[in-house]
């Protein structure tokens, strides 16, 4: 499922689209907008597999190719497919809400299929994929080792893949990492993820609230950071720096069962990522004033959330 930092990120970038707009946006715009950066999620898990069961798939298509030469050598007529029939891959295309999702986001439309046909190639030149081949019995353990090398070995160490996928998903620099470990994950119990929805409940409510929160407290929130910046001229701050104060003093008030040590690492991480070079040490000491002040004043009420 989608972690709390992307969700974070997700509402982060909301408010961004939302306070850079000319126009002003309602809360239920806004939420549409939130929406959109979760569909994003889904659609780049969805193409990384579908270019996954593409390539194990172009087995089958360099067999037909080669066996219709005008002369073909034995090689020509005897191209080992056993990729194309592997078990996790086999999985993968049996999957009913997968093919769903194939249906609905139709990945086909964006495929670099020569892409597809250069990294097969690739990929039957290595010793690992050659080693595979000769074994015909089919152990589960080397189904698996033979899907993860293709997956962190011909295509996230590709340079020209990850380029690919960048131009297409905008949103790869921010769940890239985040998607490979869910698709780590599905391959792991196939069908054990809900792919049409891939943000929990809890987590979804969380990301709303949080959102409205920052939308509807604005003013109240900004009121409790300016006094804080001292030398700091408001209008000069990275807008960033000022959404991502806002979320953390969020949390802290309307949040009861998020840890005030989380909130803050999450927020110093978020701008060191994202905004400039000081931005981490910045927020850090905005968000850690501003707690030590409400816990003085009695105005910080958090629950044992271990035990929620």
């Amino acid at each position: 499922m989608i972690s709390r930092r992307n969700i974070r990120v997700k509402v982060m970038q909301t408010l961004y689209v939302m306070m850079t707009q000319e126009n002003p946006v309602n809360t239920v715009e806004s939420q549409k907008i939130l929406l959109r950066h979760f569909n994003q999620t889904r659609s780049l898990f969805v193409y990384f597999l579908y270019f996954l069961t593409e390539l194990a798939g172009y087995a089958q298509t360099d067999a037909r190719h080669r066996s219709t030469k005008h002369l073909p050598t034995y090689e020509d007529l005897n191209v080992n497919t056993k990729i194309s029939n592997n078990e996790l891959i086999r999985k993968l295309q049996a999957d009913a809400i997968l093919k769903e999702q194939f249906d609905i986001e139709k990945p086909e439309l964006i495929l670099d299929k020569e892409l597809v046909r250069k990294i097969y190639y690739e990929l039957t030149e290595t010793s690992t994929y050659r080693q595979y081949i000769i074994t015909e019995e089919r152990d589960k353990v080397n189904e698996r080792k033979i899907v993860e090398f293709i997956i962190n070995d011909m295509l996230l160490a590709n340079e020209t893949f990850v380029a690919d996928i960048e131009d297409k998903f905008s949103n790869w620099d921010d769940d890239g990492e985040m998607v490979v470990q869910l698709i780590a994950a599905y391959l792991q119990k196939p069908f054990s993820l809900n792919i049409d929805h891939m943000i929990g409940p809890d987590k979804e409510l969380f990301a709303k609230d949080l959102l409205k929160t920052v939308l509807e407290k604005n003013g109240f929130l900004q009121g409790m950071i300016i006094p804080k910046l001292k030398n700091w001229d408001p209008e000069r701050i990275a807008l960033l720096d000022m959404i991502l104060m806002k979320m953390g003093v969020a949390e802290f008030l309307y949040f009861e069962t998020i840890p005030p040590k989380v909130t803050i690492n999450e927020y110093i991480d978020l701008a060191k990522d994202y905004s400039t070079s000081q931005s981490g040490q910045f927020v850090n000491g905005i968000l850690d004033n501003i707690h030590k002040e409400l816990v003085q004043q009695g105005k910080l009420h958090k629950v044992d959330y271990k035990k929620v």
